[in-house]
């Protein structure tokens, strides 16, 4: 479906992204994770063909993004960060002009452009200025204009962005629905929004691919994906030592514990494996003679898979971690056909995918 190669974008010194690949299959909602200017905005503006390229290549359903654009935006419905949209315009008066720009039939504009406002539920503002309508509508009508086509990959650069909780959960559905008949990659810093809507993550830190993965198999990734607290009552240092005795298993820390008596400690422990370790900590412990008062084992979610992974301590830490990309061996940077001289690109975007190349290339730069 969409497969990154290599893929290098520099502004003077900076490298906002760095010798990045990965593959992008049919039929799953992706996840685009990234702290701020990791380049999550950078990458898709590149491959919707919004943004020049120094090195490397995107092909889009075997389609070069660069070399054929045409055909390879045919492919793409895009909403980057800020909707591009026409304040003067109309809803129905915006997304008839996305589906002549995308070349749809005559005869087919009204049916096409009446059903991404029913599916996006747009219909009872159709007549209203774009400028009057609410943030949460704007992005109904961003959303519309990506799905102008039924194209078969739909990018969506943060679409929740200052929405109100019941905007976004609105606006999950309709992801969510999206997925049903639509390959589709999300954009977001929330967190929790990812882990309910996505079927696959990717994880960006610096430019580069540092994890991808479906969530569950995240853990993968960390040293210490399982996590366990243990309360109980003897000899610290023999229940630490017992706990030390298995494989791959760390005591964090020991501390007296809070509300209990004298004699009872917390241990936090670590296991290097995403497995479960309650049995084994248990038997342990057993044999040093103590009492066992409770045991809380909890596996890292996103949000700490997200923390760990993009801290310097953690990009350090993973160097040696399973390889983030489609395994196969890293090949030498490729030219890409587009050619960047003094900071200006001579690649002329065409208007293929109902976006505003012109407003995100300055809004990029």
């Amino acid at each position: 479906m969409i497969e990154v190669k290599n893929l290098t974008k520099k502004y003077g010194d900076n490298t906002a992204v760095k010798n990045l690949s990965f593959t992008v299959e049919n039929g799953k909602i992706y996840g685009f994770l990234g702290p701020n200017g990791a380049g999550k905005s950078t990458t898709m503006n590149i491959i919707t063909g919004c943004l020049a390229a120094t090195e490397g290549e995107v092909l889009i359903n075997g389609h070069d993004i660069f070399e054929d654009p045409y055909e390879a935006k045919k492919c793409i419905g895009y909403l980057p960060e800020l909707p591009p949209l026409y304040p003067e315009m109309t809803p129905y008066e915006y997304l008839t002009f996305v589906a002549e720009a995308k070349s749809i039939p005559y005869d087919q504009v009204y049916n096409e452009v009446e059903r991404v406002m029913d599916a996006t539920g747009i219909i009872d503002v159709r007549d209203r200025l774009i400028k009057n309508l609410s943030k949460g509508y704007k992005q109904r009508v961003g959303i519309a204009q990506a799905m102008i086509g039924s194209p078969e990959i739909i990018i969506l650069d943060e679409p929740t962005v200052g929405l109100d909780p019941i905007q976004i959960i609105e606006i999950r559905e309709l992801i969510k629905s999206l997925g049903k008949s639509h390959t589709v990659i999300l954009s977001s810093h929330i967190l929790s929004e990812v882990s309910a809507v996505c079927d696959h993550v990717m994880i960006i830190s610096g430019g580069t691919l540092i994890a991808s993965d479906a969530i569950d198999n995240l853990g993968k990734y960390l040293v210490g994906s399982t996590v366990m607290t243990l309360i109980a009552k003897g000899d610290p240092d023999r229940i630490k030592g017992a706990a030390e005795d298995i494989r791959d298993v760390t005591v964090k820390s020991v501390s007296p514990a809070a509300h209990e008596a004298e004699g009872v400690y917390e241990f936090i422990i670590e296991s290097n494996k995403d497995d479960d370790i309650r049995e084994k900590i248990f038997r342990k412990v057993c044999e040093t003679n103590s009492v066992i008062l409770n045991m809380d084992t909890k596996k890292m979610g996103l949000e700490e898979v997200f923390l760990k992974l993009t801290s310097e301590e953690g990009a350090e830490a993973e160097e040696d971690a399973p390889e983030a990309s489609s395994g196969r061996k890293k090949e030498k940077p490729k030219k890409s056909a587009v050619r960047e001289k003094d900071g200006e690109s001579d690649y002329k975007p065409l208007f293929g995918t109902g976006n505003n190349d012109e407003n995100n290339e300055k809004e990029d730069k």
